[in-house]
């Protein structure tokens, strides 16, 4: 099958650990004749900053899935479930020691943690409360978000404004907040750094890593048709 379009995950996944771009994943994207979705968890105006350098502007996921913009001087959509995690976090912060908010001034759609505490004792807090939240660790930092908004949907909805079926796409990514992207997508892709559960999400793993297992990746969809 030849798809129509891909959605990417950037941190872990064209980047290395460190946040440094791969120079090689981004010749690969920019040769593509199809449109590239950059789907982060990172906040809009990263992902934008991102998608210019990177030549693939402007098809953005941002926070999760909790932002969408088709466009960069188009006004995102944004998904209205930050008060339920603010309230999740304040209770949290009085009873887990050392939770510390990062870019908060730039979220609105979720809340992002250092990753300086014990997620599971968080989990299990969380889990005594009524709150329709969960915490991840996409290893750049922990968020708390909603459980009805991820990639996922996310790319459910930036293929409806871009006129495809989610099943046009391939996806890309390395963590735990990737799984429902590379669930919903027609064809996805690990590349060699991701975790397990990661792994098992996706129909192709490859076997190099962060910014060269994107560029793996991309050579074998080109070689097999499927872009």
């Amino acid at each position: 099958m030849k798809f129509k379009a891909l959605a990417i995950d950037i941190d872990g996944t064209i980047t290395d650990t460190d946040r440094r771009l791969s120079l090689k994943a981004v010749e690969k994207l920019r040769i593509l004749d199809v449109p590239v979705v950059l789907a982060t968890g990172n906040v809009l105006c990263y992902a934008r900053a991102a998608s210019k350098l990177i030549g693939v502007c402007c098809r953005i996921i941002a926070e999760n899935g909790g932002i969408i913009t088709d466009g960069f001087d188009k006004e995102p959509i944004v998904s209205d479930h930050i008060h339920e995690c603010e309230q999740a976090f304040s209770f949290l912060s009085q009873v887990v020691p050392d939770m510390e908010k990062l870019d908060s001034s730039l979220r609105r759609t979720e809340i992002v943690l250092r990753r300086n505490f014990d997620i599971e004792s968080a989990r299990a807090l969380l889990e005594t409360t009524g709150f329709d939240v969960e915490i991840i660790d996409t290893h750049f930092a922990i968020h708390i978000k909603s459980k009805k908004i991820n990639k996922g949907t996310g790319l459910v909805k930036m293929a409806e404004l871009m006129g495809l079926e989610v099943s046009d796409f391939v996806a890309i990514g390395d963590s735990v907040n990737d799984v429902e992207m590379l669930d919903v997508a027609g064809f996805s892709v690990a590349v060699g750094n991701a975790d397990s559960v990661t792994k098992s999400a996706a129909d192709h793993v490859t076997g190099t890593t962060y910014g060269d297992g994107t560029a793996e990746a991309i050579d074998y969809l080109l070689s097999k048709g499927m872009l």
